[in-house]
């Protein structure tokens, strides 16, 4: 009872502050200003939502609170995308311009390159951990040909490559909201059957196969379904990297249980709450003269050196 208290009041806060959002400080012109914020409002709920379940699902895999799906190296090559259509093509080229086309080939990209790390590293290295140091190699050298590219870059292109680097809310295309909305309900659905076994996940590895899971076969396509969320979400709004982290904790101190039917609808809720307060904060205070991203990065690059000097302190 006490955990279905928590959720209620997750839920309440969260349709406050989606209320505050959509219906307050509308000076005028409400047919052009409503259905703008119901698709920013829409974007954050979305991409919020599997970025904080995919951050719980992975920690759980990994058995360890400090690591988000970032290390893998998607984020890293999400930019280098970016930078890479820039340098070749040019910023007025159709795969810059067109956004489902860009939005198209850096869903395919990411995916495509999970897919071909797990294939290479479980074929025959069936850790975790090994996929995370591999996936933190390619991370670094996707990001150093992007610094590379950006010193060569035209100045005035450059501006348009900066913004690819932080995530935004404020432009969000109809049409892309609406595919990876159908793509993300997809992966959801036939990621419902694996809830039942994170519990014995949890667990660790040893236990969860002593009480009968093919604990490889389910990570495997649990990181599948990891790497489909976290590319769709960043192609969409952008790369926020420290969102996963702060949420998931946060989840685990509000809610402590170990029940992830709690946990994963939990996390999403308290997503929604933070994204939807920080844009808040930036439209009603900042004046849109920052990003949601460069706040949540820097509340969450904050509380991540928090949680490991807390884990020096157990030690």
């Amino acid at each position: 009872m006490r955990l279905k208290w928590k959720i209620s009041i997750l839920i309440a806060v969260s349709l406050a502050l989606i209320a505050v959002y959509l219906f307050v400080g509308i000076p005028g012109n409400w047919d052009y200003i409503l259905p703008r914020r119901f698709t920013r409002v829409l974007a954050i709920i979305i991409t919020g939502s599997v970025i904080a379940i995919a951050t719980v699902v992975f920690q759980t895999i990994t058995n360890n609170r400090i690591l988000t799906p970032s290390l893998i190296g998607l984020d890293s090559l999400y930019i280098l995308l970016q930078t890479f259509f820039i340098f070749v093509f040019g910023s007025t080229s159709i795969v810059a311009l067109n956004a489902n086309i860009n939005f198209a080939i850096s869903v395919g990209a990411m995916v495509i390159f999970a897919l071909l790390l797990y294939h290479l590293l479980f074929r025959k290295q069936k850790n975790v951990y090994y996929l995370l140091l591999i996936g933190i190699v390619f991370g670094t050298f996707f990001s150093s040909l992007s610094s590379f590219m950006e010193v060569l870059i035209d100045p005035n292109e450059f501006f348009m490559v900066q913004n690819k680097m932080f995530a935004s809310f404020n432009n969000v295309n109809t049409d892309i909201l609406w595919f990876a909305i159908i793509i993300l309900v997809a992966t959801i659905i036939y990621f419902w059957r694996y809830i039942k076994y994170l519990d014995v996940m949890a667990l660790g590895k040893e236990h969860a196969i002593n009480l009968g899971i093919d604990y490889d076969k389910v990570m495997q396509r649990l990181l599948v379904v990891i790497a489909i969320w976290i590319s769709v979400a960043t192609a969409l709004v952008g790369p926020i990297l420290f969102l996963g982290l702060l949420v998931s904790n946060v989840t685990y101190e509000f809610m402590k249980t170990y029940k992830h039917g709690y946990l994963l609808l939990a996390s999403a809720l308290i997503s929604i709450v933070a994204l939807v307060g920080g844009q808040l904060i930036v439209d009603r205070i900042f004046s849109f003269n920052t990003t949601l991203s460069v706040i949540i990065n820097f509340v969450g690059g904050v509380y991540f050196l928090y949680l490991i000097l807390k884990e020096n302190k157990a030690w």
